[in-house]
């Protein structure tokens, strides 16, 4: 090979390099806003394996980060060993993206059952600050700026607003910007008019769909990381052999 032609590989390398440090950093975050979302509302959520895309993509990050280093090591170094090590590390974080793409589509497809504890939760509010389920009914209402399951209006056949007689919803439905919102129907302009389920749907398959599509891309920058490295180490000499002389008594 020419020295010409090894130093575009070693520049393609470099460049992959830092495509896989933008890659894992996207798929980092793509992980943790999913781990940080199961966080604030685990008791919404049916199953806890909903987060296994998280995790692998958590750790496909930090060996995406450690093979982008490495990756400019090697272009700048000429070593089978390293260069071994990089296509090992890639085949690492092909097969753990592979896998977290696969869950990530699998959760996507049944988003709404695994939201289906938030109506139970939803129905058994009682608006007690001493209650984690009210208190985290609140907290969803007022972070996703939503109100009910589908709209204010479910707030209706709750027990709780049959019970409490005053005609109105939580205070965590209005919107922010109101301060003389008070929680009640008379006044709808001022409620949030979107669903807690809709919201929390439309959250999941976001970062459920980035970590698909991370994914996709990471394959593409990998798979000109193995043909560039593939070209450099055909480039390492062989190791040549021969007999050695033995002498005989």
């Amino acid at each position: 090979m020419g020295e010409t032609r090894r130093r575009a590989f070693k520049i393609v390398i470099q460049i992959t390099c830092q495509l896989l440090w933008l890659a894992g950093l996207m798929v980092g975050l793509s992980g943790m806003y999913l781990l940080l979302n199961y966080r604030h509302n685990g008791l919404f959520f049916a199953h806890t394996y909903i987060i296994l895309p998280a995790c692998l993509s958590l750790a496909s990050a930090t060996l995406l980060l450690a093979s982008g280093g490495l990756g400019i090591w090697v272009s700048l170094r000429k070593s089978a060993w390293l260069q071994a090590v990089f296509v090992y590390l890639l085949v690492m974080v092909f097969c753990l993206e592979a896998t977290a793409a696969a869950l990530a589509y699998v959760n996507a497809g049944k988003v709404d059952l695994e939201l289906a504890p938030f109506r139970s939760v939803f129905r058994r509010y009682t608006g007690s600050s001493q209650d984690p389920g009210s208190n985290a009914v609140d907290a969803t209402q007022k972070e996703l700026q939503c109100c009910g399951i589908y709209d204010y209006r479910d707030w209706l056949a709750t027990p709780w607003f049959n019970h409490s007689g005053r005609g109105s919803v939580p205070h965590s439905c209005c919107i922010s910007t109101y301060h003389i919102c008070n929680g009640t129907l008379e006044l709808p302009g001022l409620l949030y008019q979107k669903g807690c389920q809709v919201k929390l749907e439309e959250a999941l398959l976001f970062v459920l769909r980035l970590i698909i599509w991370s994914s996709l891309a990471v394959a593409l920058v990998e798979t000109v990381g193995f043909v560039s490295v593939a070209q450099l180490m055909m480039d390492q000499p062989l190791l040549e052999y021969g007999i050695l002389d033995r002498e005989w008594d």
